[in-house]
């Protein structure tokens, strides 16, 4: 799984990522995930045009919640908790192209649905990218339990 792009085990279930190969998907279906979530856009770079038949033909669900990059909103984050929500139980991984939105989602869904403290929600991506971060995704990671219609 370390050769798969910013890969990174946020807790037992759940598994983190840039955009994976088409090869790699067999490796995130032997590690017994269930089910793969992309939150990056159809056009993003590397992004696989058939990934939703790939991925179920190995056996996982598929789910495509598409999140711009210089839009994210306070509605998908609500969505990705739905999802995130009714998947509770399963091994699930969870990608974007470089793993920059998954790592600021996954923060909000692990302290505002799990409990989780800021430093244990906090991937080394999001570490490294909070200095730099514009005012968009700032946003996201100000929002509260009451912005987000889970």
């Amino acid at each position: 799984m370390d050769d798969i792009l910013n890969f990174y085990q946020s807790s037992s279930l759940i598994g983190t990522a840039g955009q994976p190969t088409r090869e790699q998907f067999g490796l995130i279906a032997g590690q017994s995930y269930s089910a793969v979530i992309n939150l990056a856009m159809p056009d993003s770079d590397n992004a696989i045009a058939d990934e939703g038949a790939l991925v179920t033909a190995l056996g996982m669900t598929y789910i495509h919640l598409p999140v711009p990059f210089e839009a994210p909103s306070a509605q998908h984050v609500g969505c990705f908790f739905r999802v995130m929500n009714a998947l509770e139980g399963d091994r699930v991984f969870v990608h974007c192209a470089l793993n920059a939105r998954v790592s600021a989602f996954m923060y909000k869904y692990l302290t505002l649905q799990k409990g989780a403290s800021p430093e244990e929600s906090t991937s080394p991506l999001l570490a490294q990218w909070l200095p730099r971060m514009d005012q968009a995704w700032q946003s996201i990671l100000e929002l509260d339990r009451n912005d987000i219609e889970a």
